[in-house]
């Protein structure tokens, strides 16, 4: 199985974005980490959506990460 492609769209000082880091490097994960206030065309996109979390490519998370849902997509991946 190839790994997983992780993108977390974040910006500095935002709590949830430390706290979904840390879930995911939890259930050993590396995400990229993309500060969305580097690109205006990603600000006009997540404003204060943050954090995102992108898999492969697709958007699966806005806001908190729900465990349970995340370890339900890495199973079945």
């Amino acid at each position: 199985m190839k790994p997983v492609e992780v993108v977390l769209y974040t910006r500095q000082g935002c709590c949830l974005c430390d706290d979904a880091e840390a879930l995911l490097v939890r259930h050993g994960l590396r995400p990229r980490l993309v500060d969305i206030d580097a690109s205006p065309e990603l600000r006009e996109q997540f404003t204060n959506c943050v954090p995102v979390v992108q898999f492969d490519g697709k958007i699966r998370f806005r806001g908190r990460i729900n465990e349970v849902l995340l370890k339900r997509l890495l199973k079945n991946r």
